[in-house]
């Protein structure tokens, strides 16, 4: 008996399958692996096929294991990569997240996926050189996967389910490792106890800032200050955004060696950041700012977000001191989850 989930290409050759989901509207519009029974079991790897790990909107997609592991094989994703696309699809289901407002908004937003601890090097993720970029097996086809996963699972298609006015690169894949370094993992600084973790936060492209000179850490963070007081982001009027710092691990060796944690870092570029306050009101004539952002007069200087816990910083990279802010959406908050095998 024929399964009525299958479909039988009469031509294997990749162009066939290239042809037919261009046809029905399905992938990236890049080639894709084909989707085998075989590869698909190899990337289910025994686990319940029916579990749903989230539902997405806004189609209200049901994102089963299934169906994960389909676009898991769709984005080349060798089968060890599997668990962290789960737990990555989990917190995308995630109130807090806020997929719905992510997918559907006109600003250039897309789920960031940030690999962090043991798996990173055990499942050959790249935290050096061009963490960002193109030239890795994981960071690739696992970013590709979760978009794979928005496209056919939530329905999040240019249009009728992803409004973005003009859309961004990171819409391909958008997937980095955090680094080690003299701090502890970042996932344990938001209580995530776990040997592995991943990280998703809905930001823009990274904005680039670099100091190749100085030994001095304010003088470093005073250009991702700059890079962050701009009213050109979502973060400038919705108070509550969170604000990603990726810095490289030569930027973050300076400031451990000044004696400075993840979180003094947070609290100096609040304090840096900062736009006077009739600045803002001229700019935008819809303000979601907390209460005491309202009531400030115009030459009091305010921050790019309510609070310095807002500020989440990580390390990624390799040599050169280019580092990076990543705003948010505003209207979305990261979740950090455990990765179980």
């Amino acid at each position: 008996m024929t399964d009525p989930d299958l479909l039988e290409l009469a031509d294997e050759s990749p162009e066939a399958l290239y042809a037919l989901l261009e046809e029905r509207g399905w992938g990236d519009g890049l080639p894709v692996v084909a989707p085998t029974p075989e590869r698909v079991d190899a990337a289910l790897a025994g686990a319940h096929a029916d579990e749903v790990i989230a539902v997405l909107p806004p189609r209200g997609g049901a994102a089963t294991r299934r169906a994960i592991a389909v676009n898991a094989v769709l984005a080349g994703c060798p089968p060890e990569l599997t668990p962290v696309l789960v737990t990555a699809v989990r917190a995308l289901g995630h109130q807090r997240l806020n997929l719905r407002g992510v997918n559907a908004t006109t600003h250039p937003v897309a789920p960031l996926v940030i690999v962090h601890g043991d798996a990173v090097d055990d499942l050959g993720f790249n935290s050096g050189l061009g963490a960002f970029g193109p030239g890795n097996r994981a960071n690739a086809t696992l970013g590709r996967a979760v978009r794979l996963v928005l496209l056919h699972v939530a329905g999040a298609r240019p249009g009728p389910g992803d409004a973005s006015t003009q859309g961004q690169p990171s819409k391909y894949a958008y997937c980095t490792a955090e680094s080690r370094s003299e701090w502890p993992p970042y996932h344990h600084s938001v209580g995530v106890e776990a040997p592995s973790a991943v990280t998703v936060h809905c930001g823009e492209n990274p904005h680039n800032f670099h100091d190749m000179e100085s030994g001095d850490i304010e003088r470093i963070l005073d250009k991702a200050a700059s890079a962050m007081a701009t009213f050109g982001v979502n973060n400038a009027c919705i108070s509550g955004g969170e604000w990603f710092i990726g810095l490289c691990p030569e930027h973050a060796a300076t400031a451990h060696a000044a004696g400075w944690e993840r979180g003094d870092v947070a609290d100096y570029l609040f304090e840096r950041a900062r736009r006077p306050a009739g600045e803002f009101r001229r700019q935008f004539e819809l303000l979601s700012w907390a209460g005491w952002m309202r009531d400030a007069p115009d030459d009091e200087m305010l921050p790019m977000t309510q609070e310095a816990a807002n500020i989440r910083v990580f390390v990624t990279g390799g040599a050169g001191k280019h580092s990076c802010v990543i705003p948010s959406w505003g209207m979305t908050r990261s979740v950090t989850l455990p990765l179980v095998p």
